[in-house]
């Protein structure tokens, strides 16, 4: 497939049971290492962490509950799940970054105004969401250190509330500040179609038909709309894939695609 732009930077969405394991972690980390060594790039890496807010929640006896493939977070909840994503999972995330011989740099959606943060307005309590903000400190970052930043998908509106922001909208609002090329890796290899098998190109009409049919839903719905709200801005495909595919690094890291190319 036709590579992209070598120069632009590279956004990275991570989660799902990639951070319940170090191990996996571990290999990830180590392909990346790998694959940025072989093909340099300026990367960046924006993260979720349901797993650790599900197991917060459970040992609080507190409910969880989704509408559309987002938590629904409630203002008394927040707090909880600020410290879940923005410090255990994000600081999880530079441990191992660092075995793997990164430096990694932990942020939030909101350090230096990375992103503009307003709540969703979707019924669904302290839930934000993200638009490109300031790219000073980011850039600064990127160009002035060897830094990996690692974002947590926790911002702040401007009056000062907690907000928990999708991770895949997130990474979509770094991706456009950032005019970088964006790669949604979770947990499955790509978007599937109705016999389980990889869709290697897609567009918005296809999507929409696969969403009319039931074969794409919850939360692979809202990284797809991600996926093709990127793909529209920046234009050019996003990749939709699978962080198993730790070779599938070296392809990102040289400027191309993996799993499903999402196009406009």
């Amino acid at each position: 497939m036709a590579g992209i732009n070598e120069k632009a930077p590279l956004v990275i969405k991570v989660g799902g049971a990639l951070l319940k394991s170090t191990e996996s972690l571990d290999l990830f980390f180590g392909a990346l290492r790998r694959a940025l060594t072989a093909s340099p790039r300026k990367t960046v890496i924006v993260h979720g962490g349901g797993c650790f807010v599900d197991n917060l929640m459970k040992l609080l006896g507190r409910a969880t509950v989704k509408k559309h493939g987002l938590r629904v977070t409630p203002e008394e909840d927040i707090p909880y799940i600020a410290g879940a994503l923005a410090g255990t999972a994000n600081k999880i995330l530079m441990a191992r970054a660092v075995a793997a011989g990164f430096s990694p740099a932990g942020l939030s959606l909101s350090d230096g105004g990375l992103c503009e943060i307003a709540e969703s307005g979707m019924d669904l309590g302290a839930v934000g969401e993200a638009a490109p903000g300031n790219p000073g400190l980011l850039s600064l970052i990127l160009n002035g250190s060897d830094c990996l930043p690692l974002i947590s998908s926790i911002g702040i509106t401007p009056d000062g509330r907690l907000m928990n922001v999708n991770a895949d909208d997130a990474a979509m609002a770094v991706a456009e500040m950032l005019s970088a090329d964006l790669a949604l890796l979770s947990d499955v290899p790509g978007i599937l179609d109705a016999d389980g098998k990889v869709i290697p190109e897609i567009t918005a009409d296809g999507a929409d038909s696969l969403v009319k049919n039931g074969v794409i839903s919850g939360g692979m719905e809202v990284k797809v709309r991600s996926a093709l709200k990127v793909a529209e801005s920046l234009g050019r495909p996003v990749s939709v894939a699978g962080w198993k595919d730790t070779e599938g690094l070296m392809t990102l890291a040289s400027g191309g695609y993996v799993g499903t190319a999402v196009k406009m």
